[in-house]
């Protein structure tokens, strides 16, 4: 028989995104080919503990979004850098784990789609799927990733930014002139529309502004577009594709917006139009941008691409998630199903992207002296 891939699967995490990543890790579980690969999931608490499980049975509450959680486990990890062979030890039993191959980050949010996860897993040695140190970290500073996207030709809302420190140099008046109204108020680093609120007045911008302070220390404050929303699937290293584009339809008599209770908690708070129904010609310009946007921030092994596609078929680019949701519903897996590339396919395709990659970078020359 041969030897079956041992993929270390990462989720949960410290980010508000906890509960969406513990979705996220159960259907790719759920969806992976016991034949090709040996799992180890390792649950990262809202602490940052790491936990290891070797059965699917991980999760309380797996059906519920609003209660899901990691179950108990006796297994408390430590990665141990530098140690390729044997990376995970299990300092309850005292005992080293088997090797992994690659790791397969479900990690959404900071601490695991920031760059912070990569860097551990470049400095181990370890394959592991979706962008790199750079990407990540640059998909999840929605300001830096739109400084980045501006200057490459790619149109993006406008925004003004403020950190902390200088909170009070935008003020309802200055965001109004600025940008009009309706506006949006969002943590600069986080996603799943996590702490983002829209403004009409000077008491929601005092609100919102509070509240997307809590989960960082970086805002935007941002135009509001008003356009279909559209989102199209990344694949690729060097040479990446993109899939057919999909609509998000969000039900407005329930959500001024596509917010996380729209994506997660509601399951009637948006349809999911998978494929958009658009014309050819504007399907190969969505799909064009989106290459270029992942190009552009650095990406590598997958993104989701969001866009707004105006009344006038101009088209902006919101945002590049790298780590995007992998649910079954998901409109990251879903656009890869209807372009002909099924889930379990899917996920092949982004494990042999991890390895290809690793491997080329293996070759790189690390020292002076021969």
């Amino acid at each position: 028989m041969t030897k079956r891939t041992r993929v270390g699967v990462l989720c949960g995490g410290k980010s508000a995104e906890h509960e969406v990543s513990l979705q996220s890790a159960k259907s790719i579980v759920e969806a992976m080919d016991r034949d090709k690969y040996e799992i180890l999931i390792i649950g990262l608490d809202k602490k940052g503990r790491w936990w290891g499980y070797e059965t699917e049975d991980f999760l309380k509450y797996p059906d519920d979004p609003t209660r899901i959680s990691l179950e108990q486990s006796s297994a408390r990890l430590a990665f141990i850098p530098g140690e390729r062979e044997k990376p995970l030890l299990d300092f309850s039993k005292s005992r080293v784990l088997d090797g992994i191959d690659v790791v397969f980050p479900v990690l959404h949010g900071p601490f695991g789609e920031d760059g912070t996860l990569q860097g551990l897993m470049k400095l181990a040695d370890m394959p592991f799927v979706g962008p790199s140190v750079l990407g990540s970290a640059i998909g999840m500073d929605k300001d830096v990733a739109k400084r980045l996207l501006r200057d490459a030709g790619i149109p993006v809302a406008k925004w003004l930014v403020a950190e902390r420190s200088s909170a009070d140099r935008i003020d309802f008046r200055k965001a109004e002139r600025a940008l009009g109204l309706p506006f949006f108020v969002k943590p600069a680093n986080l996603g799943s529309s996590v702490g983002v609120r829209m403004v009409a007045s000077p008491d929601d911008f005092q609100a919102a502004r509070e509240e997307a302070f809590t989960y960082d220390n970086k805002i935007i404050v941002e135009e509001n577009i008003s356009g279909r929303e559209i989102e199209c699937s990344v694949l690729g290293n060097e040479n990446p594709i993109a899939s057919l584009p999909g609509e998000v339809i969000t039900d407005t008599k329930k959500h001024t917006f596509y917010s996380y209770e729209a994506k997660y908690v509601d399951e009637s708070g948006a349809i999911l139009k998978i494929p958009a129904d658009l014309p050819q010609d504007t399907i190969q310009r969505i799909q064009e941008s989106a290459v270029r946007s992942f190009k552009a921030l650095c990406c590598e092994g997958m993104a989701r691409a969001d866009f707004f596609l105006k009344e006038d078929h101009g088209l902006v680019v919101n945002e590049l998630n790298t780590i995007p949701g992998f649910t079954k519903i998901s409109m990251y897996p879903k656009l890869w199903e209807v372009s002909g590339l099924p889930y379990r396919e899917l996920i092949d395709r982004l494990i042999s992207l991890a390895l290809d990659r690793h491997e080329r970078e293996r070759k790189l020359q690390t020292s002076v002296f021969p």
